[in-house]
């Protein structure tokens, strides 16, 4: 009986140790969110959460596709560049049909879903290449897409140089850039397009994820691979497919990211890969592989993009906002790796 009580305690101390572990990185979000509030209350607006909902809706779509890889026990480095390639394409070919200094003067205006297509054609292109070297090479996903990062920039550069001579890509067609600041009205909220389309983005992933052979592959693969393979499962192609459906939403994420902006550099994208990697660890998504959820990866973004806007908008300096970042990415994973080590 005396073993049975002090067993009591005992468990519940591990019960509030892990639920505290579990929470933590969300506990330490939460304080910082009050703290931008403290710092300035006017941050709580209905104009502030349709400016985040905006911002964040791209960065959505684009974690929902890096995702992916990490679940498969990867990682995706090239995710920035990918989407500053999907932009610049998307933009040379859709200026304002009036502007006189186009990247192509002669070239007919265009149905937006044509560039659109090609720029997200191009990112599932390279994210095949990439997903073969790491799939069936077996090079080191790290390494894997350190290089492809390097590929994708380089080949970027270049285009971006020779066709309009290293300026910016503006004055796009307007029909474009109300595609991603066009909204509509509930009474006196504000609905951003942007956010139909990450809830659209959403609803597919999802199902891909919960409701697809392949979503319980990926699954199984970032789980155990050698298990996996054991059991009959082509990892082989799996991970391709993962990798394919990655880059088809960099495509849509970098065409998307261009028509908020209204303009591309061959430095649009630079970063996103972090931001992007950070929201899903922070959103449960273990960087082990075989862990996460599509409602974790929408609210580990959501809470990063909060904190990032906060910032800019507290006016925190920005090399602070770095040092902030870089300590939310270094918690998210030391909790992600103590929840390994004690299922271990």
């Amino acid at each position: 009986m005396t073993k049975l009580k002090n067993l009591v305690p005992d468990m519940q101390k591990r019960s509030w140790k892990s639920i505290l572990l579990d929470w933590s990185i969300y506990i330490v979000l939460l304080i910082l969110v009050l703290v931008i509030i403290y710092i300035d209350p006017k941050f709580l607006s209905l104009k502030n959460a349709s400016a985040i909902l905006s911002q964040a809706s791209t960065r959505i779509i684009l974690a929902l596709g890096v995702s992916g890889i990490i679940v498969l026990g990867c990682t995706d480095l090239s995710l920035g560049r990918s989407v500053g390639m999907a932009a610049i394409f998307t933009a040379s070919f859709l200026q304002d049909p009036s502007y006189g200094s186009r990247v192509f003067p002669n070239l007919p205006e265009l149905p937006l879903i044509i560039p659109i297509l090609g720029a997200i054609a191009l990112c599932a292109s390279f994210s095949l290449v990439h997903g073969f070297f790491v799939a069936k090479l077996k090079v080191a996903p790290f390494i894997a897409s350190l290089g492809m990062q390097l590929v994708i920039y380089g080949l970027m550069s270049i285009y971006f140089d020779v066709v309009n001579d290293s300026a910016p890509i503006g004055v796009l067609n307007p029909k474009l850039s109300k595609l991603a600041q066009g909204a509509f009205h509930i009474g006196t909220i504000r609905i951003p397009y942007l956010v139909c389309y990450a809830v659209i983005a959403i609803v597919v992933i999802w199902f891909i994820w919960n409701k697809t052979v392949l979503g319980r592959n990926m699954f199984a693969i970032g789980g155990n691979s050698e298990a996996a393979n054991v059991s009959g499962i082509n990892i082989i192609r799996n991970m391709l497919i993962i990798y394919v459906i990655a880059g088809i939403m960099y495509g849509i994420g970098g065409a998307l990211e261009v028509a908020r902006t209204g303009s591309a550099t061959n430095a649009l994208g630079q970063s996103y890969e972090l931001d992007a990697i950070a929201s899903c660890v922070v959103g449960g998504v273990s960087m082990r592989g075989g862990v996460g959820s599509i409602g974790g990866v929408v609210t580990g973004v959501l809470l990063f993009q909060i904190i990032s806007y906060g910032l800019v908008f507290a006016q925190v300096n920005p090399y602070l906002q770095y040092f902030v970042k870089g300590a939310i990415i270094l918690l998210a994973v030391s909790v992600d790796t103590q929840k390994y080590i004690k299922k271990k």
